[in-house]
């Protein structure tokens, strides 16, 4: 008797090891084309935002599929090139201005800032900056590092053609073949399940793009404020400034607090040299009003509609989400949150619609 549960128990040991050491090495497979994953999911968003434009092409304009898609394909092209066309003069001129500023020009323009600074609150009884002046902390800064820091972007720029080459040519064919990704998905599904899984995925498909085309118009309402509150008050280099903060609101909930912070720094920044009360002060008080009023129109307009038309979700429920993916997860987490909850939903309706709790989140959809 003891023989047969012997080699039962170490039978058992064995398969446990064995599927242990599988997973191990899936993980790891994973891992290490985890660039390629990202490809994939970077393709599959630009698809999703693209089947819009597709669809009209295709149905209203009656354009062939393969001519819709290189259309879809020029417009999102035109679009990426369009904003970077913002960035590279910019970055350009100001990698010149790096690798030749002198340093101890700025160190004296920002501690002549801090001054300013510390003289408006000293007329007020509050020695605000006195440790900070005191810490001598920008000549404890490298700021030789600066070029070098530009150096190793620059040459990053290489890698970073080579991902940009296979998303797009990935999203190409995504966009070319709705069913791509369906039919590979499929290949690990078994054939019962096929016409639910098929059902949930076409109301993934529908979901998801309205959601990441209303995050593109979120994005541009908030541009098209930054860019008028900036460039009212004069601001140098507003519209990117204004992509950069609006950009950032990608970032649920912290992304508004690091824009606010950016736009702050910038603009107090960009009129160095000038009187700090009559000038920087006002200056930086007026924009950060702006910056306020384009949150709530964001929060009170903008992002109720985008997730009560597109992934269905209670405000509420959508933070509980965010923030359990952002402690799971990190930032990576928060981003990917509503995407991926509004696919759990969408499929745990489809196989669990008898559940009571699976039938209250998912009633709207």
């Amino acid at each position: 008797m003891n023989n047969p549960n012997s080699k039962e128990i170490s039978n058992g040991i064995l398969r446990a090891l064995g599927i242990i050491l599988g997973i191990c090495a899936v993980l790891f497979f994973l891992y290490k084309i985890s660039s390629v994953l990202i490809y994939l999911a970077i393709a599959a968003v630009i698809s999703l935002i693209g089947r819009p434009i597709i669809l009209f092409l295709r149905n209203k304009l009656k354009f062939k599929n393969t001519l819709a898609v290189v259309v879809t394909m020029v417009i999102l092209l035109g679009i990426l090139f369009g904003t970077a066309s913002m960035f590279v003069p910019i970055i350009e001129s100001q990698g010149k201005n790096l690798a030749l500023l002198d340093y101890e020009g700025l160190e004296e323009n920002v501690n002549h800032l801090a001054q300013e600074i510390n003289l408006y609150f000293a007329d007020r009884n509050i020695d605000l900056l006195e440790e900070f002046q005191d810490s001598d902390l920008l000549s404890k800064m490298n700021l030789d590092a600066i070029p070098n820091f530009l150096e190793t972007v620059f040459g990053m720029l290489g890698s970073l053609s080579i991902g940009l080459f296979s998303v797009l040519f990935i999203s190409f064919f995504f966009l070319k073949d709705s069913k791509l990704m369906t039919d590979s998905v499929m290949l690990l599904i078994p054939e019962n399940k096929h016409r639910r899984i098929l059902k949930s995925f076409s109301k993934i498909k529908d979901l998801l793009s309205r959601y990441f085309i209303g995050l593109v118009v979120q994005i541009l309402i908030l541009f098209i404020i930054y860019t008028i509150v900036l460039l009212i008050f004069g601001i140098e280099n507003a519209i990117v400034i204004a992509f950069l903060c609006a950009l950032l609101n990608l970032i649920p909930y912290v992304g508004p607090l690091i824009g606010g912070a950016l736009m702050l720094v910038l603009t107090m920044t960009s009129n160095l040299g000038a009187d700090f009360q009559t000038v920087i002060l006002p200056k930086t008080i007026y924009v950060m009003i702006g910056y306020v009023i384009a949150q709530l129109i964001d929060n009170f307009f903008s992002q109720p509609i985008i997730f009560s038309n597109s992934v269905k979700s209670h405000p509420l429920e959508i933070f509980l989400i965010i923030m359990i993916g952002g402690l799971l997860f990190g930032v990576i987490g928060m981003v990917v949150a509503v995407p991926t909850y509004t696919a759990v939903k969408v499929i745990a309706k489809e196989f669990l619609s008898e559940n009571k709790v699976v039938k209250s989140i998912t009633k709207d959809i």
